[in-house]
């Protein structure tokens, strides 16, 4: 989808170019639809496992607490959450680490998506190796979305040949954190509702003018949970610790994948959580509009619940 891809090139060029003179940080206009100046209400979706890893489903509000850098808040929003429309991303690692695997993993994909798409979500495909490219923009057409699946093709060249990248590079390798950072800053910045990342890759990066700490800010300040599924050949690199620091702070996890049936298994499983959420919402006692980052923390009765949330936000500025 040529025009998609220019259109995305030609969109965030000029504006990473004047950012990334600065020091690497999300620009501040991506607040979310949920972090507004006048309504300074803050929504968690969280997902509760039991000690045997299944689906908590039947908690009610008087269940929950939640403390906004250990104080706790009075819950004012609460619902269980099938219904809400879902933004979805999928993040298709494709440097020459992954050639082995693409074709299971873009087989993998198309399932995902066909099983969790429900009427009124919207998805789209971006690969990234030496370069960030948009396959498909949102769209509801999941022919579409298979289309751009299917498109992915391994990018990494030997000899030292670099392909143009969207945010500008002498260097060539993975841009992991970059495709990140676009992801959530310049695609789901202006989306409302629940959005996700599912990226498929090894966590290795190699060339990226941004931190990892650039891309999981971009991915707080957009409401955007980040689920990783961790593939990796032998004799390659992998980075389980990037994956799963990126999961954690915004709410979503890493599953190591070492066989195609345990990549079908991965997508059940995020598939699942993504229609098994509560939204629980809270206008926090702290009023203060400094822009500055708030820990926050869930909890439930049963201690050995595990409850996937992000685990903070970024306050809005006056």
């Amino acid at each position: 989808m040529p025009s998609a891809r220019n259109s995305l090139k030609l969109t965030v060029v000029t504006a990473l170019t004047l950012s990334l003179a600065l020091p690497a940080v999300p620009q501040e206009p991506a607040q979310g639809p949920t972090l507004k100046a006048t309504v300074n209400l803050v929504n968690l979706f969280a997902t509760v496992r039991d000690k045997n890893k299944r689906i908590v489903g039947d908690l009610k509000q008087e269940d929950f607490k939640v403390y906004e850098d250990n104080v706790e808040q009075k819950i004012a929003f609460f619902s269980k959450e099938v219904t809400m429309p879902i933004t979805l991303g999928l993040l298709i690692d494709t440097s020459g680490s992954e050639q082995n695997r693409l074709g299971a993993e873009q087989e993998a994909a198309s399932r995902f998506l066909e099983r969790v798409m429900k009427k009124g979500d919207e998805a789209m495909v971006i690969s990234f190796d030496l370069d960030v490219d948009l396959l498909a923009d949102f769209t509801d057409d999941r022919g579409q979305i298979e289309r751009a699946i299917n498109k992915a093709r391994i990018g990494a060249v030997s000899g030292g040949v670099i392909t143009p990248g969207t945010i500008p590079s002498n260097t060539g390798g993975t841009h992991f954190y970059d495709a990140v950072y676009l992801a959530c800053g310049e695609k789901l910045a202006t989306e409302a509702g629940r959005k996700a990342l599912v990226i498929i890759t090894d966590a290795q990066d190699e060339g990226s003018r941004l931190r990892v700490e650039d891309a999981i800010e971009a991915a707080q300040r957009t409401d955007t949970v980040i689920h990783v599924l961790l593939v990796h050949d032998p004799g390659f690199s992998w980075r389980p610790d990037v994956a799963k620091k990126m999961s954690d702070e915004t709410g979503g996890r890493t599953i190591e994948v070492s066989s195609e049936k345990r990549l079908n298994e991965a997508f059940d499983q995020i598939s699942e959580e993504l229609r098994s959420q509560y939204t629980i919402g809270y206008y926090p006692t702290n009023t203060a509009k400094n822009g500055q980052f708030r820990k926050v923390r869930v909890e439930t009765p049963g201690k050995e619940n595990k409850i996937l949330t992000r685990k903070g936000y970024y306050a809005p500025k006056s």
